[in-house]
Parts: C-alpha cells; sequence; structure tokens
C-alpha cells in the first residue's frame, strides 16, 4: 500500500498536460502612434537614436560628491526601501498563485477512544489512524494560469515601479545638490556685497563728517548694508532648509551636506540628444508599469471567465489503522480510496456575469491609463526640452546683464565721487548690480536644472 498512494498522486500530476485550456484574451500590445520627433526646438546634430538617457546617472554627473550622495540616497532612502519591500510581497503573491496550480497533500493522525458499560462491568474500545489526503483542483479551463500570469505581471509592475522610484529619487537628489551648490553662491554673493556696502557705507560718512556729503547719503548707504544683511541672513535660513532636504532624502537625520565642486565650476551642458519617441515605451518605468498593469487587467479577464465553466476537483486519500497506537505501522489495516466532484454553476444572480464585465472594464482602464501614460511622458520630454534650450538662452543673456551692471556701477560711483550724480543713483545701480548677479545664478541653476528633468523625462537614471 506504500507503493500505492504516491502513484495516485503522480497519476493525478500527469493529467495536467491534457487541461491546457486558457480561456479569455490574450495580450497584445495596443497600437500607439508616436511622433516623429519632440515638439521643441530643433534637435541637436547628433544621430537621431542617440539618447541622453542612454548615460548611466554616474557617467552623467561628474561631481563625485554628488555620486556620492545619490549611491547613499538609493540605499538609504525610504522610499526606495519600501518599493524594495513591496517587491517582496508582489514575488510572495506570484507564489501563491502559482500553489494554486499544484496539488495539495496533508498528513492525519487521529485517535477515538469509547468505553460502554453493562452493571459492574465496563468495556473500552480504542482505533487509530495515520492518513494523507491529496487534492487537486484541475485547471481546465487556464483559471490559475491566468491568475498566475496577472501576479507575474503584477511582479514586473512592482519591480517597475521599484525603478522608477530610483529613477524620481536621482532626479531628487541632483536637483537638490544643484539648488543647494545655488544657494551657497547667492550667499556669497550677498556677503561680498554687504562688505562693498559696508566699505561705502564708511566712506560716505567721512564724506558727511568732512562736508562734501549729506546726511541723507549716510542713510541711503546705511540702507543699501541693511538690505544686504537680510539677504545674507535669508540665504542662510534657505541653505540650513535645503541641507534637511538632502539629508531626508539620503534617510538620514537633518545634517551639514558635505560640498564638491564649486556651484560656478558646474559645466553648463550644451547638448541634450533627445532620440526617438518611440524608445520612451522600452525606456520609461512608468510606462513598463503601466503595460504591466495591462497585461494583469488582460489575465484577470481570463480568471473571471473561467469561474463561468464546470470546476473539476480530484481527492485521494490513503492510510493504514489498528486497535492500538504501538501496532499502527507494524500489523495495521490499510485503505485507500480516490473520488472525483463536478461542479457546474448554475444560477448565482449573475455575480459571475458581473465580474466578468467588472474584469473588462478594469482591462479598459488599464489600456486607457497606459495610453494616458505614454501621453504624459510625450509632454513631459517636450516640457523639459522647451524648458532646457529656453533657460541656457535666458543664462546666456544673464551674463550680459551683469558685465553691464557691473560697469553702469563703476561709472556712477565715478560720477558721485565728482559730484555729477547723486548717491541715489549710486544706490539704485548698487542694487540692480546685486539683483543681476543673483539672477545669473539663478539662471545657471535653472540649465542645470532643466537637465536633469530631459534626463527623467526621457528615462534616464533608474539603473543602481
Amino acid at each position: 500500500m506504500r507503493h500505492r498512494l504516491p502513484s495516485v498522486v503522480a497519476s493525478l500530476l500527469a493529467l495536467g498536460p491534457l487541461f491546457a485550456c486558457n480561456v479569455g484574451p490574450n495580450y497584445e500590445r495596443p497600437q500607439v502612434e508616436s511622433p516623429a520627433s519632440f515638439r521643441g526646438p530643433a534637435p541637436e546634430p547628433t544621430s537621431a537614436s542617440t539618447s541622453l538617457a542612454d548615460r548611466r546617472w554616474w557617467e552623467l554627473f561628474e561631481d563625485e560628491t554628488l555620486q556620492w550622495l545619490i549611491r547613499t540616497a538609493l540605499e538609504r532612502n525610504y522610499d526606495v526601501r519600501i518599493a524594495a519591500a513591496r517587491l517582496l510581497e508582489a514575488e510572495a503573491q506570484l507564489g501563491l498563485a502559482r500553489a494554486d496550480q499544484l496539488p495539495t497533500l496533508n498528513a492525519e493522525l487521529s485517535a477515538d477512544g469509547s468505553r460502554s458499560f453493562s452493571g459492574s462491568r465496563s468495556a473500552g474500545r480504542s482505533e487509530f489512524s495515520a492518513e494523507l489526503k491529496a487534492s487537486w483542483e484541475i485547471d481546465f479551463w487556464g483559471k490559475f494560469r491566468r491568475a498566475s500570469e496577472a501576479a507575474r505581471a503584477d511582479l514586473l509592475a512592482t519591480e517597475w515601479g521599484r525603478r522608477a522610484a530610483a529613477q524620481s529619487l536621482v532626479a531628487q537628489v541632483a536637483s537638490a545638490y544643484f539648488n543647494l551648490g545655488a544657494l551657497d553662491q547667492q550667499r556669497a554673493i550677498a556677503v561680498g556685497a554687504l562688505e562693498a556696502r559696508r566699505e561705502s557705507l564708511r566712506l560716505t560718512e567721512r564724506r558727511e563728517q568732512s562736508g562734501a556729503g549729506s546726511l541723507i547719503d549716510v542713510h541711503q548707504a546705511r540702507e543699501l548694508v541693511q538690505l544686504a544683511e537680510g539677504e545674507s541672513i535669508d540665504l542662510t535660513r534657505r541653505i540650513e532648509q535645503q541641507e534637511n532636504l538632502l539629508s531626508t532624502l539620503l534617510g538620514l537625520d537633518p545634517r551639514p551636506i558635505t560640498r564638491g565642486r564649486p556651484f560656478s565650476a558646474q559645466a553648463l551642458p550644451l547638448a541634450v540628444p533627445a532620440g526617438l519617441p518611440s524608445a520612451l515605451l522600452e525606456r520609461r518605468p512608468d510606462i513598463q508599469a503601466a503595460e504591466q498593469q495591462l497585461v494583469s487587467a488582460n489575465a484577470q479577464v481570463g480568471v473571471a471567465r473561467a469561474d463561468q465553466f464546470p470546476s473539476l476537483e480530484l481527492t485521494g486519500s490513503g492510510g493504514v489503522a489498528s486497535n492500538a497506537l504501538v501496532a499502527l505501522f507494524t500489523s495495521p489495516v490499510a485503505f485507500l480510496g480516490a473520488a472525483g466532484r463536478l461542479v457546474q454553476p448554475l444560477f448565482d444572480g449573475g455575480r459571475r456575469s458581473a465580474q466578468v464585465e467588472a474584469a473588462d472594464a478594469r482591462a479598459q482602464q488599464a489600456e486607457l491609463s497606459y495610453r494616458s501614460t505614454i501621453l504624459q511622458a510625450m509632454r513631459e520630454v517636450s516640457d523639459a526640452l522647451v524648458g532646457f534650450h529656453r533657460n541656457r538662452e535666458l543664462a546666456m543673456s544673464r551674463e550680459g546683464l551683469v558685465e553691464a551692471s557691473r560697469q553702469a556701477l563703476t561709472l556712477v560711483e565715478a560720477r558721485y565721487e565728482g559730484g555729477s550724480s547723486s548717491y541715489l543713483e549710486v544706490l539704485d545701480a548698487n542694487s540692480r548690480r546685486l539683483d543681476a548677479e543673483l539672477a545669473q545664478v539663478r539662471a545657471r541653476l535653472d540649465v542645470l536644472l532643466s537637465y536633469v528633468d530631459v534626463y527623467r523625462a526621457l528615462g534616464g537614471g533608474w539603473e543602481v
């Protein structure tokens, strides 16, 4: 008997290939028309298939300190770690779905005892048994195979979601780092202006004391000093808050952040090859995740349709029984049995039909979401390309503005020293120079931030 029960289970397993019918639609990627190129300025003179997103983030960002910050963030950031935990859950769900395709085998050990009484006499009876039970719902219509297909797609969607989280984190850290560098340079400009204005205040006070100047000039010079002091204090606040933001992205308590290259030494990129729009379908993790969600929803339609058909369940059991526990495996009574059950739903109030309709609707939603994700990706790339090129033009014009404001201040100061201009003109020229220098830093920052936006929008940055 010990050799017969495994053979029964093996026979059940051998029936599997005979029931390989999968109801429900097989997945086909929807046809999506992609434009020949992204909307925006004329493409860079590079190969049409070359894209900025083909470069790894550690190749794109050459600042070694920034590279270290990104690596630390990818290891410690909580959003990325949560995404990794979701991936483990999805793997377990796939294991559960696959387990439904296999038979279940349970072992059972039982004891039954009774005692009867007749007058002063009593008699006892005991029975012990050990049994193995096997059951298997044959996947005749592919219900469990479709469920496994859906779970596998969910797993892939979760993996692409993890990559999207990593991509977003790389862009966030790079942007925050460039923002921090810009704030450092702006504060340095403000501190330099403060020292120059303090010196101007001292000169104005000496002119007023010697009778060559007026008291109103002194008050106006002091106003310039106070404005520069306020600007420096505000920039210090923003720097500390930016460091707190970066610390959080790194998964660390708020703390000072190490700097690498000075902001002025960060090279402004001159070209951003975008590549072909059709490449976004394969490169962007959010598009890949949306497609896998569509695959899952499509497979769930098959699960719902399979529930409308009969289900076939096979069961088998075998074991030994004895009146004494010590003799259970030495001189037992053996038993073996098998059974089959076919269940056909006849009336359920339209529940199964409604489930199919709901699954079809969810599949339609997933397809529309997939198309919407692609459309949004096209827009993000076009916006980022426009932003980069216009910001680069603005940064170049800001350089001329700074030079003009410095020359204007020099001329006004010389005219003031010669008595040809009022100090109000010096005040105005001084403020314009400071504003121009701060605006130049912001313009350079906008170029770098839009460069990061282009890289992320094209689907780069998720490689770990």
